[in-house]
């Protein structure tokens, strides 16, 4: 069955589904005199509270895709909780162990778990964001010693089904053998191919000269898990586990640059079994580089001629699942099309990436023009025109992962959040979502942190205590977890000019260019270029 379909008789199966609503008593608060953004941001999160789901077969609450897709998918779903994690941290955590504990005999970690079916989903291994990562970022943040021994175990079992039943040509890299171990449905990328593997078995191949297919996004996701893998086993004392899958890692990522890149160009494809590229231009590039596959330099490239181009990835509507200029788009765009529309999954995704490779002021102009089509909405559905950013309207509303997009962009354009051991103030005192805003959460480490905006300035705390007060149209001011001044980067599109006062330190009066960073010293600042 298509996940993608819209369900029959969802009434009746919604009856034998649980809800389960109750926000975390800390959970992070946010409240501007923008009534407009606080009107969208609440239905975001009233939209989330009501995807939380007891499902069957599994019974801890779990975040599920909502809208016309009753269940949770492996290439998104944990993904989703851990950015959901702040206000439900105990639906992060199932929202992960409902797949170790549904996991096959075999190793095989389930596509999916529905409500409408008798048996967690086979037919297709339907990976995206690693499972293993966001195991890691979710055990890390909580220290939850059990999720991180399960996750270990599974998401090691998990690669090593892979190497078995995904890798028959022997290659190393993981391969494709239908049209949804990508979720990428409806799209050009796989046309003519099966949308699932025959026997609702992702062992059996289903007979097609062009099969199986070397997947550059597919060995992206298992190099990602690698990574993710060498950490949660350092933490456990596995060192030697740690150098192993380190090593894997390193020789998976090779592969998929040798192998899977064709530079002339600048994009990534498949390999089908005759050797030859299948050369769509679509969401390959981003999930590639969602898991950091590129180092900086070829980065850069990919930015220059693929990803910043209007006719490539960047029209008024950021990231389409396929390029512009792609002679396979599809148009008039259809629901639920991974041949063009601008996919709320995909922007959920970007900020695994556009931060770390540098582009946080780009990366500002597109959380602005999706949070406007999602105001203008305000339904919450699956996609948008990546032109005029008219949301599909034959989709079902109420989808979590728009509702995601529209509260993670809200605190990563004008609030804080952590990143790693760091906190990241996002100031941006003329921005909408500032407008005599406030924002407060508490860390992992149990601090309070807010970020309040006022009288054209914005003032930044923790536990009560004032840290800096800073005015500037776009700049993020990072510091320690406790609240030390570590680096300003430039987060504004056209640039920024920035002024700051903090206890113990000389006023500072700075302009800042779009992605500049200034490390900050005890005694003065350096600028460091990207």
């Amino acid at each position: 069955m298509n996940r993608r379909e819209f369900l029959a008789g969802s009434a009746a199966v919604l009856a034998t589904v649980r809800p389960a609503f109750a926000l975390a008593g800390d959970a992070p608060v946010y409240r501007t005199s923008n009534a407009r953004w606080q009107r969208t941001y609440d239905k975001a999160l009233t939209v989330l509270a009501g995807n939380v789901r007891v499902m069957p077969r599994y019974p801890g609450p779990v975040l599920i895709e909502g809208s016309s897709y009753l269940g949770i998918w492996m290439e998104c779903g944990p993904h989703e909780s851990l950015l959901y994690r702040k206000f439900r941290p105990d639906v992060a955590r199932h929202s992960h162990l409902t797949f170790f504990a549904l996991q096959a005999a075999d190793g095989q970690l389930p596509a999916n778990n529905k409500a409408n079916v008798d048996q967690p989903g086979w037919a297709q291994i339907q990976m995206v964001v690693p499972i293993a990562a966001t195991a890691w970022d979710v055990a890390k943040a909580t220290g939850d010693q059990e999720l991180l021994e399960k996750a270990y175990l599974s998401c090691s079992r998990w690669d090593s089904w892979l190497m078995k039943y995904r890798n028959t040509r022997g290659t190393g890299l993981v391969e494709g053998f239908c049209t949804y171990d990508t979720g990428m449905d409806n799209s050009p990328r796989w046309r003519g191919m099966r949308n699932n593997c025959p026997d609702g078995s992702a062992r059996n191949m289903p007979a097609n000269p062009s099969l199986p297919r070397l997947c550059p996004d597919l060995s992206a996701t298992a190099y990602g898990a690698r990574i993710a893998l060498a950490a949660m086993a350092k933490a456990l004392g596995k060192n030697d586990d740690a150098a192993r899958w380190e090593e894997h890692a390193a020789s998976l990522r090779n592969l998929i640059l040798q192998k899977l890149y064709v530079a002339e160009d600048h994009a990534f494809y498949d390999l089908d079994a005759q050797n030859k590229f299948v050369k769509i231009n679509c969401d390959i590039l981003a999930r590639v580089c969602g898991e950091h596959v590129p180092d900086q330099a070829l980065f850069n490239t990919l930015w220059e001629k693929q990803i910043h181009r209007k006719d490539g990835f960047w029209p008024v509507y950021p990231l389409p699942s396929s390029a512009m200029d792609e002679p396979s788009f599809v148009r008039p765009i259809p629901r639920n099309s991974w041949g063009g529309a601008s996919q709320s999954l995909t922007a959920m995704r970007a900020p695994r990436w556009m931060d770390h490779y540098g582009r946080s002021a780009e990366f500002a102009q597109m959380m602005d023009a999706w949070c406007a089509a999602l105001q203008r909405d305000g339904t919450f559905r699956q996609q948008i025109d990546p032109v005029s950013g008219a949301i599909t309207e034959a989709e079902a509303p109420n989808y979590s992962p728009s509702s995601l997009v529209m509260v993670t962009y809200t605190w990563r354009l004008a609030g804080v959040h952590e990143e790693g051991d760091e906190l990241w103030w996002n100031v941006r005192c003329n921005h909408p979502a500032a407008e005599d805003a406030m924002f407060m959460a508490k860390c992992d480490n149990g601090n309070q942190v807010e970020l309040r905006y006022g009288a054209g300035a914005a003032m930044l705390s923790i536990d009560g205590r004032t840290i800096a007060t800073v005015t500037s149209n776009g700049v993020r001011v990072i510091t320690s977890a406790d609240g030390n001044l570590r680096a300003l980067v430039g987060i504004a599109e056209q640039g920024s000019t920035v002024a700051m006062s903090a206890p113990g330190r000389a006023n500072v009066h700075l302009s800042l260019r779009p992605n500049e960073r200034k490390v900050v010293t005890p005694n003065r600042m350096r600028a460091m270029q990207r």
